[in-house]
């Protein structure tokens, strides 16, 4: 990896790209590969592409693996699986922009999992930056209507995406307790636990009559993610949490709404609304002061 590539900073900016690129690819996908399917399918690539490369770290870490293999299949089912069924489904039922924008509400879990399980206390400018975060996604999942808050009167596809937040949220944190594996060698594995965790989904989905097999549009977006959001973006995040910690690391995912928006206007003419550019600035105003905040404290 090139030395200017190594940066925390860069890295996490690639994942967030990556990630804002996913919610699009997601879009693109509904009607041409159902959601449970298009899970499956994407670790299935995944696994293909990235065991050639991986086998040998593979068999040399096997011990380990073995003698941790029920955490690395919790962590592949709740951070790869089910966050990720989640995020497709959601994208049936809202738009590429909101999805994008709520999963700025991610710090909030990371921040309280830290808290409750290490002891780790955020800065004052941190939980200032996070209020500002989350006030940009109250605004985002409410439409602009912070009354519909007060009814519970919430798009489906919000709810489901607020959900899939929680549940990577927690992989975040979990992520702490990994085993001392090599990257490839984790990659591969929690790819392969992924597959195997999706394929109930996809069975469940196709008794129910729901399923799409994917037409040449939808192998193209399996194709794209398998490699960017699923390989590339996962291994980098990994490498992110290494060097600043998961909750400097996971702030950085409330970039995926700028990337995200960008690209759901250009490619798919989704509608930019007032609200959006007001939850935007909140998000953006909030990684600052949290970044700020770190950087106070540690001096």
């Amino acid at each position: 990896m090139a030395p200017q590539l190594r940066h925390p900073y860069i890295l996490l900016t690639l994942v967030a790209l990556f990630w804002g690129g996913n919610a699009i690819a997601g879009k693109l996908a509904v009607g041409h590969v159902s959601p449970m399917l298009l899970t499956s399918l994407r670790w299935l690539f995944a696994c293909v592409f990235i065991a050639p490369f991986a086998y040998q770290d593979v068999k040399r870490e096997w011990p380990i693996i073995q003698q941790h293999w029920f955490k690395l299949f919790l962590l592949a089912a709740l951070g790869f699986t089910a966050f990720n069924a989640l995020f497709y489904w959601a994208l049936n039922h809202t738009s590429a922009i909101n999805v994008t924008i709520e999963q700025s509400a991610m710090p909030l879990v990371v921040f309280l999992g830290n808290f409750i399980l290490l002891g780790l206390r955020p800065v004052r400018l941190q939980l200032v930056g996070f209020s500002l975060t989350l006030l940009g996604v109250v605004i985002t999942v409410s439409h602009g209507q912070l009354s519909s808050l007060l009814t519970l009167d919430l798009n489906r596809g919000d709810a489901i995406m607020l959900l899939a937040t929680l549940l990577y949220g927690g992989y975040t944190v979990a992520l702490r307790y990994r085993p001392p594996l090599h990257w490839r060698s984790m990659i591969m594995v929690l790819a392969l636990f992924a597959f195997l965790s999706s394929l109930p989904l996809s069975l469940y989905e196709y008794w129910q009559g729901f399923a799409i097999i994917p037409d040449t549009r939808g192998l193209g977006v399996v194709l794209y993610i398998a490699i960017f959001p699923s390989l590339i973006a996962q291994s980098l995040y990994m490498r992110g949490v290494d060097l600043i910690g998961g909750n400097r690391a996971n702030l950085f995912i409330n970039l995926v709404p700028v990337f995200g928006s960008i690209l759901a206007v250009v490619i798919l003419s989704e509608d930019f609304k007032p609200y959006h550019l007001l939850a935007l600035g909140l998000v953006i105003g909030g990684i600052l002061l949290a970044e700020r905040g770190v950087k106070k404290a540690t001096k």
